[in-house]
């Protein structure tokens, strides 16, 4: 299986079961969209982003097909202004690079910096995909193993209403 071994020892740690599909690499929703067709699940747009000095890191998390306007985010989350994480930074919290970013990769974030942004719609989901911290696969697992993971993890998390 393509992706990160912590991530599926993890996984099978709390006893969460996922599929598991391969697929050529897939660094943008519009590419992994193609793999994903025949997937019954919630396909997630991930976004990395840092604050305007650099100490704080979030991740947020949208349906794939929504359109993201930075300047609205940065008034509904509150967190001053935002930039696209660097591939350095994204390595460093996530343990992953451009075209691979999931909340999967909280596995590697050692010290619970990342804060997450859930959207609010989110919660609707039965099942959920990402990618598993590598961009060749993904993964659907049941939204509330999802959740089961977070709390694992031990990042804050939060629901956001960014759509109607």
């Amino acid at each position: 299986m393509n992706g990160d071994p912590k991530l599926y020892k993890q996984l099978n740690e709390l006893n969460i079961k996922f599929e598991y599909h391969e697929h050529p690499a897939a660094p943008t929703v519009e590419i992994a969209s193609q793999y994903w067709k025949d997937l019954d699940a919630t396909h997630c747009k991930n976004l990395f982003f840092r604050n305007h000095k650099g100490n704080k890191h979030y991740l947020v998390i949208i349906e794939h097909r929504q359109v993201l306007d930075i300047r609205n985010l940065e008034l509904k989350l509150k967190q001053g202004k935002l930039s696209f994480a660097s591939p350095e930074r994204m390595k460093k919290y996530l343990g992953v690079y451009p075209g691979s970013v999931t909340p999967l990769g909280l596995i590697n974030d050692i010290d619970s910096h990342v804060h997450l942004f859930l959207d609010d719609n989110l919660k609707n989901s039965d099942r959920i995909s990402f990618h598993p911290n590598e961009n060749t696969a993904s993964l659907v697992i049941n939204y509330s193993d999802f959740i089961k993971f977070l709390d694992a993890r031990g990042n804050k998390y939060e629901y956001v209403k960014l759509y109607d």
